[in-house]
């Protein structure tokens, strides 16, 4: 899933952007550990936005701020109970 993308990423060298929606649920624990240490080589190099994956123009805020030169979409809920 995205967190274990983003981490192998990173792991690569890549700065890592990820869109997270507002929620009353808000949840970052799967990546918390991405961007949490001050100390990791990786700190800085992952980035969060908020936006929505079903609203085009959330989207193309993120991607004219970024201008990324790749982009992965993994917005799913793989972990549904």
């Amino acid at each position: 899933d995205g967190s274990y993308l983003a981490e192998f990423l990173l792991e690569k060298g890549y700065e890592v952007h990820g869109i997270i929606r507002r929620a009353s649920t808000f949840n970052t624990s799967r990546i918390q550990h991405l961007y949490a240490d001050p100390k990791s080589h990786r700190h800085g190099m992952m980035k969060l936005h908020w936006g929505d994956m079903t609203d085009s123009s959330s989207l193309v805020k993120v991607i004219a701020s970024v201008l990324p030169t790749e982009i992965y979409n993994l917005a799913a809920q793989s972990h549904v109970k």
